[in-house]
C-alpha cells in the first residue's frame, strides 16, 4: 500500500475538532452536549448580511478578481480607515477566511525551513499552517500564573536565529483571551525593527475587548510600517464563520504582489461570502455594543463559576471569547474524552478543547483546557454545573 507523505504525518490533528466523534456518540446516547470547545458564536449574524444574501438577483455566480471584488475591497478599506488604519483597496487581499490569509503570509514571506516566533499558548492552526508552508514555529511560553502576559522581551530575543523571519501574534489572543497593552506592542515593535523581521498580526477579535480596554492594531506601530502584515476575518466580528472571508492587509507592496500570485493559483475567494461580508460593513454600532454587553456578562459568569470550583484557576480574559483554564486533572485530553464517553449529569455533558494542542512545546498544557464562552447564560450555567460535577467524579483528579 502506498505510504502517506511526511508532511501529512506531521500535520497535527485539531485540538478543537478531534473529539467530535465522541461528542457525536454522546448525542446518539441522547445526551445534551454543551459545546465550549469551538469559537462558534450564537449571536445573530447582522441582518444586513442576511438580507444581501436573500436578495441576490445574479444570473451567474462568477469568479471574482483573485484579490477579491473591487467593490468589497474599497468598502473594506473604508472600514479600516474608520478605525485609524490608513490603507487603500490595493493594499489588501480578500482571502478564503483568515486561515488563508495566515497561510499566504507564511508562504509569501518565509522560506521553507525558516522560523516564526510566537507566544504560546497559540492559535492551534498556526502549527498546521506552518507544516503546510514548510516553516517552523518557535514558541516562547507565556504562563497562566501571570494570565498569559507577553513573555519578557529577552526571552523572545534569545529565540532569534539566522533562520528567524517573523513574529506572529494574535491580539486579542485565541486561546487565552489576553489583550496586549501599548507597552507590550511597543516592545514587539522594537524587536521587529532591530532584527528587520516581519510582524504578522492576527486581529480577528479586534471588536471583542472588555472593561473599557481598547485594541491597538499593529498597523499603527510607527517605524515598522513595511514589516507588518495584518491578518483578519469577518467570521467572529459579524458572527458569520461559514462565509469564509478574511483579509491580508499590508503597506508592503512586494508582499501584496507576491501574495496575489498565490491568490491567483486558487482563483478567487468565495463569491457569496464576499456579498455577505460587504453588506456587513453597514452593521450599526449598536450591534457591537449589544454583543459586547452579552459577552461581558457571559465572561463574568463563567470566570466566577470556574474559580469557585476547587482546584480550578481561570484568568479573567480581556478580549476575544476564550480562556485557558487550569484543572485539577492528570491529563486534560483524557478528561475531555472521558466527559464525552463516560460522564453525564442530568443527561448532560460538556465538550472542551484540551490545551495541549495550543502549545508547540511538547508536554505543556497537560492540565489545561480552552473554553469558549459562546453559549447563552442559561446554557453556560448548565455547562458549568455539569463541569463541576465531572471534576468531582473524574477518576484521574489530582
Amino acid at each position: 500500500m502506498p505510504s502517506i507523505s511526511e508532511k501529512g504525518m506531521l500535520m497535527p490533528a485539531s485540538p478543537i475538532r478531534k473529539l467530535v466523534p465522541y461528542a457525536e456518540e454522546a448525542k446518539r446516547k441522547g445526551r445534551k452536549v454543551y459545546h465550549l470547545n469551538i469559537g462558534q458564536p450564537d449571536v445573530p449574524t447582522p441582518s444586513s448580511a442576511l438580507d444581501a444574501l436573500r436578495n441576490i438577483n445574479l444570473k451567474v455566480i462568477e469568479y471574482s478578481h483573485s484579490a477579491g471584488n473591487e467593490s468589497y475591497r474599497k468598502k473594506l478599506s473604508g472600514y479600516y480607515r474608520s478605525i485609524g488604519i490608513n490603507i487603500d483597496h490595493n493594499e489588501l487581499l480578500v482571502t478564503t477566511g483568515g486561515s488563508e490569509a495566515i497561510l499566504f503570509a507564511m508562504m509569501t514571506c518565509i522560506n521553507p525551513g525558516e522560523e516564526i516566533i510566537t507566544p504560546e499558548p497559540l492559535y492551534a492552526n498556526y502549527n498546521g499552517f506552518a507544516v503546510t508552508a514548510g516553516v517552523k514555529i518557535v514558541p516562547v511560553t507565556s504562563y497562566i500564573e501571570n494570565d498569559f502576559a507577553l513573555p519578557p522581551i529577552e526571552e523572545i530575543e534569545r529565540k532569534i536565529t539566522a533562520k528567524t523571519r517573523a513574529i506572529i501574534i494574535c491580539n486579542p489572543n485565541n486561546p487565552t483571551g489576553y489583550l496586549y497593552s501599548a507597552d507590550e506592542l511597543d516592545r514587539i515593535r522594537d524587536i521587529v525593527k532591530k532584527h528587520d523581521l516581519y510582524l504578522f498580526s492576527d486581529e480577528a477579535y479586534r471588536e471583542f475587548c472588555y472593561d473599557g480596554a481598547s485594541h491597538i492594531s499593529a498597523m499603527k506601530l510607527e517605524g515598522i510600517e513595511k514589516n507588518v502584515v495584518l491578518l483578519d476575518s469577518v467570521s467572529k466580528r459579524y458572527s458569520e464563520c461559514g462565509v469564509r472571508i478574511g483579509a491580508l492587509v499590508t503597506k508592503n507592496k512586494d508582499v501584496i504582489q507576491t501574495a496575489l500570485k498565490f491568490a491567483q493559483s486558487r482563483l478567487s475567494p468565495p463569491g457569496l461570502g464576499q456579498i455577505a461580508a460587504e453588506a456587513s460593513i453597514d452593521t450599526p454600532p449598536e450591534y457591537f455594543m449589544e454583543v459586547n454587553r452579552e459577552y461581558t456578562a457571559r465572561r463574568n459568569y463563567m470566570v466566577e463559576a470556574l474559580n469557585r470550583m476547587p482546584g480550578v484557576y481561570c484568568p479573567k480574559p480581556k478580549g476575544a471569547f476564550y480562556t485557558v483554564v487550569k484543572l485539577p486533572v492528570d491529563d486534560a485530553d483524557k478528561f475531555a474524552q472521558w466527559m464525552l464517553e463516560e460522564f453525564e449529569y442530568k443527561n448532560q455533558t460538556v465538550m472542551v478543547a484540551p490545551a495541549s494542542g495550543f502549545y508547540s512545546t511538547p508536554g505543556l498544557g497537560k492540565n489545561e483546557v480552552r473554553i469558549a464562552y459562546v453559549l447563552n447564560i442559561n446554557d453556560l450555567k448548565n455547562a458549568m454545573e455539569a463541569l463541576a460535577e465531572a471534576l468531582k467524579a473524574y477518576p484521574g483528579r489530582i
